[in-house]
């Protein structure tokens, strides 16, 4: 789960971590006893390169800020992270503009080739760090931290001297590394950055903008966090599926795809793909999953205008092929689908599951052969629209 720059920094507060202050509007009207100087407008939503898109402007009095929130709020925003889908912009924050001497990257994340977290720094604050990775790899320095002893005080004030930092700006950026490790933890957080981090010129450090992930694994821990979730922010069909247990992810294609099982759903993308087709989604339904389970999953797929055909492929082991199938006939007679749906089972009660669809007198072509299921459903897809 993903937090807005308002929400990260209110957690940065909580643990002592500089913040510059701030005001989070809504609506244009509470700009009405914003002081006359100088702001920066900020465009709230979960996604990098909001700058490059026009989501950060600088306002140089309260003219401009109004006239930039007026432009900016109610509106969506395209970034170049944002997979060419426009974000709804609902809240800004504004910031009085800082006086920045010098910018750093800073952040916390799992590095899993290690089983590790690692703290990462570096003086191209600002920048996609990406690209600085790529192109400057000297420029990125970092601390593996010890599950066991944790985050020490000598790793933040090695990172400290690498980007150049001294005298009391050493102590704070400790303060800072530290009090993010706690938050991480306390959290149960997926990614912490901060960049830009900031020296000011009277040599304080602030952080200038916020990002923090949430492990969804964990959600169940933090029911405060949970309140933090901007549903608008995430994709309509992602968001539904989580409430239901399923794995959804939205793609590019018009075959949409329900399989049990994460790697025998990459499987069936795959083979979709090596016969011409693009997947409309990546869907696991759990190998624990029930009829109506299987139901509420083709409701959610069919939702998806670009979709042609389905393919539906389980392997039942843990779950029933016969339960699988009562799913398929009870959603399909529910939405009146009017999408060819090639099914291949295989495994517990198969047989009764491919009877159950045979008698049920629905538009389904049943396979066992999985090569054969994904160059049907490709052809169907090709071949077919909605029936009017």
């Amino acid at each position: 789960m993903n937090l807005h720059e308002y929400q990260a920094k209110q957690l940065f507060s909580q643990y002592q971590i500089p913040v510059p202050p701030s005001k989070v509007i809504s609506d244009i009207a509470e700009l009405e006893q914003l002081p006359d100087q100088a702001w920066v407008v900020k465009a709230q939503v979960h996604s990098g390169g909001r700058g490059k898109a026009g989501g950060v402007k600088l306002a140089k009095n309260l003219a401009e800020t109004i006239d930039f929130s007026q432009q900016l709020l109610g509106t969506e925003l395209i970034t170049p992270q944002s997979g060419g889908k426009g974000l709804p912009i609902d809240k800004l924050l504004l910031e009085p503009l800082s006086d920045i001497a010098q910018e750093f990257y800073l952040s916390l994340l799992i590095d899993r080739s290690q089983a590790r977290l690692v703290m990462i720094a570096s003086k191209a604050g600002g920048m996609d760090i990406e690209t600085v990775a790529e192109q400057q790899p000297e420029a990125i320095f970092q601390q593996t931290i010890d599950p066991i002893s944790g985050l020490q005080a000598y790793q933040t004030r090695q990172l400290a001297f690498a980007l150049g930092l001294a005298d009391k700006a050493i102590n704070q950026f400790t303060h800072i590394g530290l009090a993010l490790y706690r938050l991480f933890l306390d959290t149960d957080a997926s990614l912490i950055e901060i960049n830009p981090l900031v020296l000011s010129k009277d040599l304080q450090l602030l952080a200038l903008d916020a990002k923090i992930n949430l492990d969804d694994n964990a959600l169940y821990r933090h029911p405060k966090l949970i309140e933090l979730r901007d549903l608008r922010q995430e994709d309509a069909r992602e968001a539904l599926a989580k409430q239901y247990q399923l794995n959804y992810i939205t793609l590019e294609g018009n075959i949409a795809c329900m399989v049990n099982g994460a790697g025998l759903a990459m499987a069936t993308m795959d083979l979709v793909k090596r016969q011409g087709g693009l997947p409309a989604n990546f869907l696991d339904v759990g190998g624990g999953t029930n009829a109506d389970r299987v139901a509420e999953a083709f409701k959610l797929i069919v939702s998806d205008s670009q979709v042609k055909a389905i393919l539906v492929n389980i392997f039942g082991g843990i779950v029933r092929c016969d339960l699988i199938a009562q799913g398929i006939i009870q959603a399909m007679q529910e939405i009146k689908l009017d999408l060819p749906v090639v099914v291949r089972l295989e495994g517990t009660n198969a047989k009764q599951g491919q009877q159950m669809l045979a008698d049920s007198g629905l538009k389904i072509t049943a396979t066992q052969d999985l090569s054969t299921a994904s160059q049907q459903v490709v052809a169907l897809a090709k071949g077919t629209d909605r029936i009017k």
